[in-house]
């Protein structure tokens, strides 16, 4: 059953005087499946109200079930809208504040449907066959585009043929009594799903009367070609990819590689525009490496756009981009800005830009001026995102690592918003104000205390050098410490190997919740962390056991000295890039660790190359193919040490992982158990990279947690 949520305040003022007189308690696993996922704000035209997808997992139904719900931007009179068994999410509101569409499952796949911002009058507005998502509204309001997954050969006949010549593949491909798949070219999958031919075009839609296509009402396919209208991989996407102008008259969007046969290997996306009165598709930008995420100014004279300049190298700097649609020319807004723009969002009068970014283990928002690199923090504290601007506030999410995501806002030029207390939501300055509390009630009983940022010395520049460069790492300490007692360590390494241990919440790694077991947790930034400048991300590029396992060295010997920690007891684990470390660890580490936790790690760079789906990734770290350089597949690949290995070892892994195939897992498994080491295997058949499923959720860490407490609550010296 789907909970409802009760808005009322003389509830919510009684729930909290009773929570608040309780004593706090530590963080538990079962509060995981309690809280609520708030996501995908978006913010009415008169800036007035807000909508936004609320997630509730359910245990039962070993399902995440998700609803679009109101709230006033000034955080009062919250109401659900829509509450159908089916996902309902992304809603997107007209240009007069009208209607909204959204995408939602409730007719059998993902279609695009409208209500009225009160809920009432839902009804469904495509029926395609290969479904529609992302909706995106024109700016007077007569068009909706919106993604669809077509088979890209009947894309230029007129839609009721396409649509029936795609309806009758997917029929014969569903009910055909042959499930072989014949493959002529690699990116036949993509994260955890086959591909089948099929590619992501943007179509366009009338609405209501004021049709596109005035002598049928049906959808027109704007980039009926044999590419992806929209990134496929969302290594390169920012968010919705495709744009209508001012004016109405074309949509900009994010073109994967020409040559779709090099589209495994190769990074080079561009921007396209579309007019929409049927002349062909044309290509502004011409980079050869990465370009995507395109937004119109108010005024149309620019195209904003993301960038990167290296080709090959999925890691590289996202720089900020301005075309001038006039002329054609091109600059940056960001070349002096160290670290990856992400979603960019216009101001109103389109002085600005704004766009979160990560800095030292947080991601502020920040903006900058079409005059280019003059970029300021805007928001700083945690880790933020999702933004909406209006004339006076940006509205964003913002997580921190104490608590999931909510919905606040910030004023603008000094705009004056409500002051919310630092120690609820971890902010401070800029005029926070907080519109969504949907796990507040649940949060004043909770006791989980902030990290601490810490620095150490790791690697230096060169590994022989004197001098250690300085890493960050975050330090998250058990509810109610015994004082002088010494605790159990664990060491959690991130994935990416681009990607940083934030001060952000997570549902699938949640430090906090490992702390709550009763352990100090520490979760380093070291080579390759992103948020810490290009040099220091780019040092992992071909180095993976190189100064990054000495820097998580010289961090382990930073946390032993700690006087809360018990040195003799330390475990630890990690995923994806960190699941290849807990395997390195296993060669290289000694008997540093009672035990391992390697969740969808890299074992045998080898055959990770020919399984992965994007293998410009490992041409790029390993400088070429494995029978071009194969001493350097070899030189890093932990299966080469497998002759030390001897640490007891939990294994996790899903079979829809495309990204690092299962096979992964099971050779370092054959491995362990050839050897005699202790190890055991959790395999999910249906979970891919990560761990979604509610049900699937509780047995990851239960099985994780009673496999630390076998190996570190021996000797436990707190009592």
């Amino acid at each position: 059953m789907k909970r409802i949520f009760i808005g009322s305040i003389l509830l919510f003022l009684f729930a909290y005087s009773v929570s608040s007189s309780q004593p706090k308690r530590p963080l538990e696993l079962a509060d995981m499946f309690k809280m609520k996922r708030v996501s995908e704000p978006a913010v009415s035209p008169d800036g007035k109200w807000l909508v936004y997808t609320l997630t509730t997992p359910d245990l039962a139904a070993n399902k995440n079930f998700s609803d679009l719900w109101s709230v006033s931007t000034d955080g009062s009179t919250p109401r659900q809208l829509t509450n159908n068994p089916a996902a309902d999410r992304h809603a997107s509101w007209s240009p007069d504040g009208k209607w909204i569409a959204f995408e939602s499952t409730r007719s059998g796949d993902s279609q695009i449907w409208l209500m009225k911002p009160d809920g009432s009058e839902q009804k469904q507005f495509t029926a395609i066959s290969t479904g529609a998502s992302t909706p995106v509204w024109s700016p007077d309001g007569s068009m909706i585009a919106f993604v669809s997954d077509v088979f890209p050969e009947f894309s230029n006949q007129p839609f009721a043929i396409s649509d029936s010549l795609n309806k009758k593949k997917l029929d014969d491909m569903e009910k055909g009594k042959v499930k072989a798949k014949v493959i002529t070219q690699l990116f036949y999958r993509n994260w955890d799903s086959w591909l089948e031919g099929k590619r992501q075009h943007v179509l366009v839609q009338g609405v209501a009367g004021r049709r596109l296509d005035s002598a049928s009402g049906n959808p027109v396919d704007v980039t009926p070609i044999m590419r992806d209208g929209v990134p496929r991989s969302q290594t390169f996407s920012a968010g919705v990819e495709f744009a209508f102008s001012p004016d109405g008259k074309e949509i900009a969007y994010t073109a994967s590689p020409a040559d779709t046969r090099e589209e495994a290997w190769t990074t080079n996306y561009d921007i396209w525009v579309v007019p929409l009165d049927g002349k062909a598709p044309r290509q502004i930008t011409t980079n050869a490496a990465a370009d995507g995420c395109p937004r119109y100014s108010p005024d149309g004279k620019y195209i904003a756009y993301r960038a990167q300049s290296i080709q090959g190298f999925e890691a590289d700097r996202w720089q900020l981009m301005l075309y001038e649609r006039a002329t054609g020319k091109t600059r940056s807004l960001t070349a002096n800005f160290d670290s990856h723009v992400e979603e960019l969002v216009w101001s109103s009068d389109g002085k600005l830009l704004y766009f979160p970014a990560e800095e030292k283990g947080s991601k502020p928002i920040w903006s900058v001026s079409l005059a280019g690199n003059d970029v300021k923090k805007v928001f700083d504290k945690a880790t933020n995102g999702s933004l909406n601007v209006s004339s006076s506030s940006i509205i964003f999410s913002h997580v921190s690592a104490v608590r999931p995501a909510e919905i606040y806002s910030v004023g603008l030029d000094g705009m004056p918003a409500r002051r919310v207390e630092s120690s609820t939501s971890g902010l401070a300055g800029k005029n926070p104000k907080k519109i969504t509390g949907v796990n507040d009630e649940l949060f004043t009983s909770l006791d989980i205390p902030e990290p601490e940022s810490i620095w150490f010395k790791g690697a230096g520049r060169r590994l022989d050098s004197a001098s250690g460069t300085n890493v960050q790492s975050w330090i998250f300490k058990p509810a109610k410490m015994v004082e002088g007692a010494k605790y159990p360590l664990v060491y959690l390494v991130h994935g990416g190997p681009q990607g940083a241990w934030m001060n952000s919440w997570s549902f699938r790694w949640c430090p906090a919740l490992w702390a709550a077991q009763g352990y100090i947790v520490m979760a380093p930034n070291p080579r390759g962390s992103s948020g810490f400048g290009q040099k220091f991300m780019n040092e992992i590029s071909g180095d993976w056991g190189g100064k990054v396992f000495v820097d998580l060295m010289k961090g382990l010997d930073y946390a032993c000295k700690l006087p809360y920690v018990d040195s003799t007891m330390k475990a630890a684990a990690g995923a994806s890039f960190g699941g290849y470390m807990m395997n390195w660890f296993q060669g290289h580490a000694g008997n540093r660790f009672k035990t391992l936790i390697t969740h969808d790690g890299v074992y045998n760079f080898v055959s990770m190359y020919g399984t992965t789906e994007e293998v410009w990734f490992d041409e790029w770290d390993h400088a070429g193919t494995p029978w071009d350089n194969p001493k350097h597949y070899e030189k890093f690949s932990p299966h080469t040490y497998a002759k030390n290995f001897r640490t007891p070892n939990l294994i996790i892994h899903g079979e829809k992982d495309y990204r690092v195939p299962v096979t992964e897992a099971m050779q370092l498994f054959t491995t362990l158990q050839r050897k005699g080491v202790p190890s055991k295997f959790l395999y999910f058949p249906d979970e891919n990279h990560w761990v979604l499923k509610p049900a699937n959720s509780k047995l990851w860490h239960e099985t994780v947690f009673d496999w630390l407490a076998e190996y570190l609550r021996k000797g436990d010296t707190r009592n």
